[in-house]
């Protein structure tokens, strides 16, 4: 398509959500990009953790919805207010939408947007042919950088506030408590920006593999391994100085309590659902070790879309990470019902899926 060019393609394909665990998909129409918006063709559109509760229990704020809130693609059309992009342009897209009118963006503090508008979850999402997308929403994504890397934007990102917001330094120890994407791009990026040592857990033999790939030095299966012990002899007692849980699991979230030394930071970033009873132990270790226990929340700062989105892909662009060990998965829209319905049913592994609506890409 071309600037100004009657549309050609009129329908599309989506994946359509009615309700949890009805996922459909179906031809569409094209969306027609407003004045100020892009129609970019989606190259590429990951499955979040948090895509999955969505599509398979809780649902979304609209029904029915296209999912999908990580991806990137190529500019085939332009409104005629857009200046800063063209036809033809390589994108990734910050999929929150913030109303830059409440006291958070005001503040520059998007992630706490009162009335924000997303992607896949309040607003037609990426798991289709194609999306329109608000300038304001688009970055150019580096020559060097392919689709992949790039779709994976979003959970580098977060991967890169949950080390920003516990100020991680050169010289500490790095433990990552899960090692799904996020995890595993905080295990890349400690290892880039000069952790001593970089813990992983998780459990399974896949997932150890995974993380040791992504750079780990040492990596902890605990469903074979009491993660403390092995952390506190490889320490010498000194524990760990960082320590991210990206699970979201209360027993993980204790576990990650337990395994941080005195004055470390402990972050929260896996969504829970759930609530957090901490026994004596850990109320103990965070008293007596003045621990900080912290929370993570998306990566949306001043200036837009902030310095993790920015960092991102100047790391990709770099070398020094990649989404290429994490992907487990590379499909066409056509098997996102039944991958979901996998997922749901348990016994499936997986990292990051990537759904490719237009093909192959690299």
């Amino acid at each position: 398509m071309k600037e100004k060019e009657t549309r050609k393609v009129f329908f599309m394909k989506a994946v359509r959500m009615y309700k949890p665990g009805d996922l459909r998909v179906e031809d569409v129409p094209v969306p027609q990009p407003k004045d100020d918006e892009a129609l970019v063709k989606v190259m590429a559109v990951g499955v979040c953790g948090s895509d999955i509760p969505r599509a398979n229990k809780y649902g979304a704020y609209i029904s029915p919805i296209t999912l999908g809130h990580e991806f990137s693609g190529q500019i085939v059309e332009v409104g005629k207010d857009v200046k800063k992009f063209k036809v033809g342009d390589r994108v990734t897209v910050p999929p929150l939408i913030p109303c830059n009118q409440c006291k958070w963006c005001k503040e520059g503090i998007y992630s706490l947007c009162e009335d924000y508008d997303y992607f896949g979850s309040r607003r037609d999402g990426a798991m289709a042919e194609f999306v329109a997308v608000p300038e304001s929403n688009m970055l150019q994504v580096p020559d060097n950088v392919g689709y992949l890397d790039a779709a994976t934007t979003d959970p580098c990102g977060n991967a890169l506030h949950g080390l920003a917001q516990a100020k991680l330094k050169p010289g500490e120890i790095f433990l990552a408590y899960g090692a799904g994407p996020i995890g595993l791009f905080a295990i890349q990026i400690a290892k880039a920006r000069g952790a001593s040592k970089v813990f992983a857990v998780d459990m399974g033999e896949e997932k150890i593999k995974v993380a040791k790939e992504c750079g780990a030095d040492i990596v902890i299966d605990a469903s074979k391994e009491d993660p403390y012990e092995i952390i506190k002899k490889e320490t010498n007692g000194q524990m760990a100085d960082v320590v991210i849980d990206f699970t979201g699991a209360p027993l993980a979230q204790k576990k990650a309590i337990d395994c941080a030394g005195k004055m470390a930071r402990v972050v929260l970033l896996g969504i829970s659902h759930k609530g957090l009873d901490l026994e004596e132990k850990q109320v103990d270790n965070i008293m007596r070790g003045q621990i900080s226990v912290i929370g993570s929340w998306n990566s949306f700062t001043d200036p837009w879309p902030g310095p993790d989105w920015f960092d991102g892909l100047e790391l990709f662009k770099e070398g020094k990470i990649t989404a290429g060990p994490m992907i487990s998965h590379k499909l066409p829209l056509d098997d996102a019902p039944g991958i979901f319905k996998k997922i749901d049913k348990g016994g499936f592994f997986f990292n990051k899926i990537l759904f490719l609506p237009n093909g192959d890409v690299e």
